[in-house]
């Protein structure tokens, strides 16, 4: 598997800088945005393999930004994260195509688990 290139879409800087220096550490290449339209201008210069998406956001919230990000780039895989369970998110977020949903707080475990399932799953469909 090569170099798996990942986005960090978060408001919360402490949280892009914990996660960021944690991914980095397990050799992924991590770039970070804190909203939506600085992430879909990114994806429009850099190929990314996941993102991982925040869905309450000032501005654009998660769902619209999941919504131009697969258009913009369709083979990114992309997981919502949440503080604020709501199944319709969830379900609406699925169904727009989003990789998987995952809640708030997490452990930095699960969320690399999954973001490498998401990456080799990216890289197997190139």
């Amino acid at each position: 598997m090569t170099t798996l290139q990942l986005l960090l879409v978060d408001d919360e800087q402490d949280f892009l800088t914990y996660a960021s220096r944690r991914f980095k550490r397990r050799n992924v290449e991590t770039h970070t945005a804190i909203n939506g339209p600085e992430a879909l201008s990114m994806l429009r210069e850099q190929h990314f393999d996941v993102m991982v998406l925040d869905m309450k956001m000032p501005g654009m919230d998660g769902l619209e930004v999941l919504e131009q990000a697969l258009k913009e780039s369709p083979d990114t895989r992309v997981i919502l994260l949440t503080g604020h369970a709501s199944t319709e998110a969830a379900v609406r977020g699925m169904a727009l195509g989003a990789f998987e949903y995952l809640l708030k707080p997490l452990q930095f475990e699960e969320l690399f688990f999954k973001v490498v399932e998401a990456g080799r799953s990216a890289q197997a469909a190139q």
